[in-house]
Formats: C-alpha cells, structure tokens, sequence
C-alpha cells in the first residue's frame, strides 16, 4: 500500500464541501434522496487523494475496509426488519399497541415513552434494541392517539439514549473511557452533570408538548373502533408480550444483539405458528417482504404495514455509499489534516472542549459511524487534555456529549439510518424533537467555558 501522503488543507476542504453542497440541493432545493450526493462527493474525494498521490488500488482497499465495519450494522437492520413483520403477523406488535392504548393517557404519552425507553435502554445498554422492540409499539400507540410521529419518535430516540449512554453495559459507555484513558464507572459519573439537566429540559418539553398534542388525541369511538378491529383481527392475549421481553432479558444478559434480535423474530415465527394460525408461507414472506395490513381501516393499516428485510434495503444502501465517503477522507488523511487546523485553534478549555465536541459531530457527519467519531477524535485530542492538565474523563464525557448522542440526527449516519428505517420517521423529521441529543452537548459546551465540573489531573478540583 502507498505511503500514506501529506494533503494540503484546500485539497482537503473540497469534498466536506462538495458533500455539503451536493447534499443541500438534494435534499433541500430538488426533495431527492442523499445517496447519489454521497456517491458523487466520495469520487470528488477519490480524485482529490489521486491529486494528492495516492494509487486508486489504495483507495478501493480504503473503501472496501471501511464499507466492511459496517457489516454488522447491516446484518442488525436485516434482522429487525424480519423481527418487526413476524411481530405484526404473530400479533406482539398488535398487543403491545392495544394493552398501551388501554393504559397510557395521551397527554403523558411523550413522557412516559421518553422514560421507559430510557430504564430500557439503561438495563439493556442498546439504545437499537430499545428502539426495535419497546420504540416500535410506541409509534404504533403514538399513531393511533394522533400524535406527530415526528415527535413520538423525537422522545423514544431521547429516552433510548440516554439510557444507552448512562448504561455499564453500553458498547460506546466502555469505549468512551478507554479511548480517553479514564474509567469506566468515574466516566458514567462525570456524565451525570451534563446529562441531568438536559434530561430534565427534555422531559419538561415532552411533558409541555404532550399537554399540547394530547388533546388532538382521538376520540373514545374511533379508539374503541381501532381496539376492536385489533382483537378482531388479532387474537390479542398478555403471552404475546413475552417474545420483547424476552429479547430485553437476553440483552441485559449480555448476549449479543445479532442473536438476541434473531432470537426475538424467530418467537414471533413460532407464535405466529401456534396462537394467530398463520401458515409458514406467511411467516416466510412478511420476514421478507414486511406486514401488509388489509383492514379497511386506514389507520389499522397504515399502524400494522411495515417490516420485512426488503423493507431495509435503502437504508443499507445508504450505511454503504456513506461508509465509502467515510473510508477516503479518514484513511487518506484528510479528515486529519481538517481536525489539526480545528486543534490548532483550540487554547483555551472552553475552545478545547468545545472543538472536541463539534469535532465528534464533523466526524460522525463524514464518516457515518459513532464509533469512529469516538476513536478518532479521542486519539488525537488525548495529549491535548493532559497537556492543559485536564482529567481524561473530561475528555470521555465529551466524546459521548459529541459523539454518541448527535449521531441519530444523522441521517446517514449508521444510527440515524436505523432510527429512521425502524421507526418510520426520517432523521430530517424527527431531529428537532429529539432535545435530549442536541441539549446536552450544548450544556457541555457551557461548562467548557464556566468551568463548572471540568477537573484537573493534579487535585481533581473544577478550573
């Protein structure tokens, strides 16, 4: 493999620029989708590292290796869309909706979802199987209680990450620390002050805004119209909430999501089989195919057509065309070069912290990967923290501020493409109301500049 070379900072500028651009007319000025953008800005940026000397042999391997992180994610996205049609056919998904319906009063509906996924997410470390399994039944109840699904799912992508980010059991809670060279547990504390209160604006928002939709909530007809056809349609009955909990439990104890997910569709296979009588061609295509409810009732259907692996397809082509951007300008240096100008500014804590902070957002908007945006922004301002004297878990808490919580406002990102295909809400749409992921590295940012809470290495007292 070549050398890798020195790119000048205007070579460098040119494809964050042209992904920009490419990306604004798309989607703002032509209403087109952000792939072709993204394949045009990863061959303006494959010509730029040519410019700059490297072989084209070197920049394929670039993007074949990073196209290949991303596999994972893929196979996570095929699962759940299986997952979430055998759960519509076998009825969890209806029953969840319905024993919801009965319980949960409209005008705390944002902030009863907000908290329950955040103690989901908090127990189960996974903020994507909060999302695939408790997120999914909430948009149904949201739907049919004629709250803007835009905002339902601004809360569950809220409560999702909060619990994910405070969680021991969190893959980006443990590589945060380890990354900064703190640990883990003075990490999740440290996280407490900056995430306090900006969980507390966001429930305080949910709780306002529910006042305010929860009155457009439908009436008691239309609702019992909407429970009756799900019991009619649906045998409905509380053993058909065991396949969620279940893949909850299997979470918490630390199996790996691609098995604990497959374990969840694979339940709802069988009680599709055993309680609602489908056959096993039926199983066999809405795995596929995804759920097509025929009702008659325009909600019911709109509510229960969904999933199916095909179902995920424009998702997985976005995560790749998004990865090949992300593997040129990371491993020919010129998201480097970008990063070094930012560092260069930064001198005082304030501008430190909050250049690490923008800088984790940068590098999950290029690369499409929150792991990266962890890694590589806490490798190259580790020194920069101990040169200024600052404990390492300042530097932790704002990878996660940075870098964790923004990267489902994405929309090409891995997370911001799986919250949108799974809840069926575009990032564009769902971003302004999901306050707690841009809230709290704002109020990170403010304890930059105040000091309140950043410690020294010598007597851990705040600056």
């Amino acid at each position: 493999m070549s050398e890798r070379k020195k790119i000048s900072l205007i070579l460098a500028l040119i494809p964050l620029v042209t992904l920009v651009g490419c990306l604004y007319i798309s989607l703002r000025i032509l209403d087109a989708g952000p792939h072709i953008p993204i394949v045009f800005s990863t061959a303006v940026a494959a010509l730029v590292a040519v410019k700059a000397g490297y072989k084209w042999d070197d920049i394929e391997k670039y993007i074949l290796e990073t196209m290949a992180s991303s596999l994972q994610a893929i196979a996570i996205l095929l699962i759940v869309g299986a997952l979430i049609g055998t759960w519509i056919l076998s009825g969890v998904v209806p029953s969840m909706i319905y024993y919801g319906l009965m319980i949960i009063s409209p005008k705390a509906f944002l902030l009863i979802a907000c908290i329950l996924c955040g103690i989901v997410a908090l127990a189960t470390g996974s903020s994507w199987s909060t999302v695939g399994t408790v997120g999914i039944a909430l948009m149904g109840i949201g739907q049919t209680m004629n709250i803007p699904l835009p905002l339902v799912a601004g809360s569950i992508i809220s409560g999702s990450y909060f619990g994910d980010k405070m969680s021991p059991l969190s893959d980006t809670t443990n590589m945060a620390p380890a990354v900064a060279g703190s640990e883990l547990f003075e990490h999740i504390k440290h996280m407490v002050y900056t995430v306090t209160p900006s969980l507390l604006i966001t429930l305080v928002l949910y709780t306002v805004l529910g006042f305010k939709y929860g009155n457009n909530s439908i009436d008691p007809t239309s609702l019992n119209e909407i429970m009756a056809l799900l019991a009619d349609k649906f045998t409905v009955t509380p053993i058909l909430l065991i396949p969620p909990i279940l893949v909850i439990a299997m979470v918490i104890k630390k199996i790996p999501s691609l098995p604990g997910l497959f374990a969840g569709a694979f339940l709802g296979a069988v009680f599709a089989l055993l309680i609602q009588g489908a056959g096993l061609a039926d199983v066999i295509k809405v795995s596929f195919s995804g759920y097509a409810s025929q009702t008659g009732n325009e909600m019911v259907d709109s509510l229960l057509s969904s999933g199916g692996m095909s179902s995920m397809g424009w998702t997985i082509t976005l995560i790749f065309v998004a990865m090949a951007f992300g593997g040129v300008v990371q491993k020919t240096g010129m998201l480097d070069v970008i990063i070094d100008k930012v560092l260069a500014a930064a001198n005082s804590t304030g501008s430190l912290i909050l250049a690490t902070l923008l800088t984790c957002i940068a590098v999950n908007i290029l690369t499409a990967s929150q792991y990266l945006s962890i890694v590589i922004t806490g490798n190259m301002y580790r020194e920069r923290y101990a040169e200024k004297g600052l404990h390492p878990k300042n530097l932790s808490r704002c990878l996660e501020d940075g870098g964790t919580v923004t990267s489902p406002l994405i929309p090409w990102n891995n997370c911001g493409a799986f919250m949108a295909s799974t809840l069926g809400v575009s990032a564009f749409a769902y971003a302004p109301f999901a306050f707690f992921c841009y809230i709290t590295p704002i109020v990170s940012a403010i304890y930059g500049y105040t000091g309140f809470t950043i410690e020294k290495l010598d007597n851990n007292k705040s600056l």
